[in-house]
């Protein structure tokens, strides 16, 4: 019952904390839009270029100075149109008075109705009954009465918010939210709104009420307590969080966030934000002195009783076309950010940087240090900072020149990269592998890259689009040897030069069925990269992802970094067919197989990070690749990728996903399967089939249900089940989710109940 209240607590004051946000996002301006700034400063007179009025019949009382418009009534001041039946405008008292079905529509589309409007020049004041706002969003505001008084406050009595407007449906059932208030004030000075008895309502149910609530305007920058939060764990034990916010200044915020747990004591919280004309300063910092240090055991900072945080990042931009920054995260151990719930993530990137972008030419400087977060042993937080590395420098440029009279692109492209690294990151088996990775020498290393290209597409007169290129490439590195890992590099320097040469030829075909338009394109491509050094960064550092399929099957170089490099003389041949029908659908199929022909075959050659071990192209004919995605019928949207061994004639890897939505059902699944592989380590097929849907509930509007689950084939074990049950009628969503998951899934054996709420404009929150 403690925790259920303590839950409780904090939703109706999230609730009321919405109310009192809504209310004054609405009512200031609707102050600022009924007076335009200036409105009585010039005395307007009928007919001047300031103010433009029209009606049935209009007189002028010369004796009492009173303008009187009556029938159809319509003035025109700056883009404001007010509308009503009559019309008297005082030019000595400096009043207008508008009486009967008043209207003011503003330039951003709000609306405003009254029987009767009275604008004032004396107080800047403006006086309105049984008042109707109309935002552009369609969100209605009420109020008995409206004193709008600009140079002290703003009172509404009775007043009601709902984004939902009437927040009736088609069908007249009751949807939404609404906040409602007896009286309401708003001064204008202190920015600081007092709510009498104000009260939120779900579906046209109260549901949360207080009898007094004084709060700053959450749209100002004020010194003030922000409204709290509670969140636990078995470590911490129960915790609230009691922010307090201090506007130091224009341009400088400082949010103090002391946090009591119950089994820890205090932790402290400062949040420093500065800003300044071309730039801003973040600095965030944390501390806690632990009653119970134990609680934590047995991963690093159990001994601890002092642990903490620091973080800052910036940016400013000192020319046009230049940014620089910065993001620094210092720590008293790895895991205290995971512990405390503070913004974790699994690693942090520490580093300086200054991007150039300019038309076509980007250039990026980093001086960057990788950290690991999270719980580990003693062991292992030890050896952690070791095994990331420091990158310094990390420079990259590229730059595209058109060439005059139609000569084809030259593309300008060059990096540096410098990494230092105490430990060795391996060598390591990953969970279910049979084989040793290294993803890090200990090294002191720098390679440095240059490239340049140029190509220009042809078409011949059979109608071929045939694509030259040419190019060179230009590596240099130096690495000192200080790994200790057997089959390490020695100590070394290279410099090597790639002459690049390449041709594409693509022979697209048109043609037009009674229902639909094809085009087939069959590609054929030859390549050359004159160099038998694959390993131009002599260790790798920036290469070690790759998957051949049909988003690189034809690509020149193949490798996501600059460490490795493709070489020897390879052709890839395949196609790409796209139909688009007439009914709107589509299908894009593109396939084909890579050939090396000659010279080293960069994918044959080892590498301690097994990148290119057992992905397909290591012999001389790839894997066969395909990929296929599509929609033929209205809300079905499939794709499926495949790789096949041209050898044995087995798929080595596979998936197949789908995904159906009409009228608010949807159907989705997926199947994954990837081959035993021994030279990866993979000793075992990998069968996964994951699937779901969401079907409304029957007879009850608003209302959707929805599971899915995940089986693993391979093992004959559950990966994941869940379901939920959820309402949304596009104002008020809230809803409760359960979900588990099996042994082999990532987060193994876990059990989640999920409730979860929002409300348009307000936000919302989960438990």
């Amino acid at each position: 019952m403690v925790g259920g209240r303590t839950s409780m607590q904090r939703t109706v004051l999230r609730w009321l904390a919405g109310i009192a946000a809504a209310l004054l996002l609405a009512v200031p301006v609707a102050q600022a839009q009924l007076l335009p700034q200036g409105f009585f400063n010039n005395e307007p007179q009928i007919g001047n270029k300031d103010v433009g009025v029209t009606s049935d019949q209009l007189t002028y009382d010369a004796n009492t100075h009173q303008v009187l418009a009556d029938g159809n009534v319509q003035v025109n001041y700056n883009g404001y149109v007010i509308t009503g039946d009559h019309l008297v405008f005082d030019q000595r008292a400096h009043t207008a008075h508008f009486v009967g079905n008043v209207v003011v529509n503003a330039p951003d589309k709000t609306v405003y109705r009254a029987p009767d409007m009275v604008l004032s020049q004396p107080m800047h004041d403006a006086l309105m009954r049984q008042l109707t706002i109309t935002t552009r969003n369609g969100g209605l505001i009420t109020a008995a009465d409206g004193d709008f008084q600009s140079g002290n406050q703003t009172i509404l009595n009775d007043a009601t918010y709902a984004p939902c407007g009437r927040c009736i449906d088609a069908k007249g059932h009751r949807i939404g939210w609404s906040a409602k208030a007896t009286k309401m004030v708003y001064n204008n000075k202190t920015y600081n709104v007092t709510l009498t008895q104000p009260s939120l309502y779900l579906l046209g149910i109260p549901v949360a009420w207080l009898p007094w609530l004084s709060m700053p305007d959450p749209t100002k920058r004020m010194s003030t307590f922000r409204f709290p939060s509670y969140e636990s764990s078995p470590e911490m034990g129960s915790a609230v969080n009691l922010p307090y916010f201090i506007a130091d200044g224009p341009d400088t915020d400082i949010l103090l966030t002391p946090r009591l747990m119950s089994r820890q004591g205090f932790l402290m919280g400062v949040q420093v934000d500065h800003r300044f004309h071309n730039g801003s300063v973040h600095v965030i910092a944390y501390g806690v002195y632990q009653r119970d240090p134990d609680a934590f055991a047995p991963y690093t900072g159990a001994d601890y009783r002092e642990r903490g945080g620091i973080q800052t990042y910036g940016s400013f931009k000192p020319a046009h076309d230049w940014t620089v920054g910065w993001s620094y995260t210092a720590f008293t151990d790895p895991g205290f950010y995971e512990d405390y719930q503070i913004g974790y993530s699994s690693t942090v990137d520490n580093q300086v940087y200054a991007t150039e972008l300019s038309g076509n030419q980007y250039l990026d400087l980093r001086v960057q240090r990788f950290d690991s977060l999270g719980d580990m042993t003693e062991a292992g937080a030890a050896a952690a900072p070791g095994r990331q590395a420091l990158v310094l420098p990390n420079i990259n440029y590229h730059n595209v020149l058109y060439l005059p009279q139609e000569m084809g692109e030259v593309d300008l492209t060059g990096s540096l990269l410098g990494v230092q690294r105490e430990r060795d990151d391996g060598p390591f088996r990953p969970r279910g592998s049979a084989v040793d990775y290294t993803t890090g020498y200990a090294e002191n290393k720098f390679h440095g890259m240059g490239e340049v290209d140029w190509q220009k597409q042809y078409i011949t007169p059979g109608g071929f689009a045939v694509t030259p290129f040419v190019g060179m490439r230009v590596d240099a590195a130096t690495y000192n040897g200080a790994s200790t890992v057997p089959g390490a590099p020695s100590a070394g320097e290279l410099f090597n030069a790639t002459p690049i040469a390449a041709v594409d030829v693509r022979f697209p075909m048109i043609a037009r069925t009674g229902w639909a338009t094809h085009v087939v394109e069959p590609i054929a491509q030859l390549v050359y990269r004159g160099s038998d050094v694959t390993d131009v960064g002599i260790t790798n550092d920036d290469s070690q992802s790759f998957i051949l399929d049909d988003t690189n099957l034809f690509s020149y170089n193949r490798f996501s970094g600059t460490d490795r490099q493709e070489t020897g003389l390879r052709a890839n041949l395949g196609g790409h067919y796209q139909v688009n029908f007439d009914n709107g659908g589509w299908v894009d199929l593109m396939g084909g197989e890579s050939f090396h022909l000659a010279g080293a075959n960069a994918f044959d050659a080892p590498d301690p990070t097994q990148v290119t071990t057992g992905r397909g192209m290591s012999a001389d004919d790839s894997y066969i690749v395909a990929g296929l995605q599509g929609s033929v019928i209205k809300g079905l949207n499939t794709g499926a990728k495949v790789q096949i061994d041209p050898s044995t004639g087995k798929v080595a890897r596979g998936g197949v996903l789908g995904s159906w939505s009409l009228n608010g059902y949807n159907l989705n699944a997926s199947y994954l399967y990837v081959a035993a592989n021994p030279d990866r380590g993979v000793l075992a097929d990998q069968h996964e089939v994951e699937g779901g849907f969401t079907v409304p509930v029957p007879f009850v509007d608003y209302w959707s249900f929805d599971a899915f689950t995940g089986w693993d084939i391979a093992s004959r074990q559950w990966l994941i089940n869940g379901a939920g049950l959820h309402y949304n009628d596009g104002y008020l969503a809230y809803g409760v989710d359960v979900d588990a998951t099996g042994p082999t899934n990532t987060t193994p054996n876990d059990f989640r109940v999920l409730v979860s709420y929002k409300l348009k404009g307000l936000g919302g929150g989960s438990f």
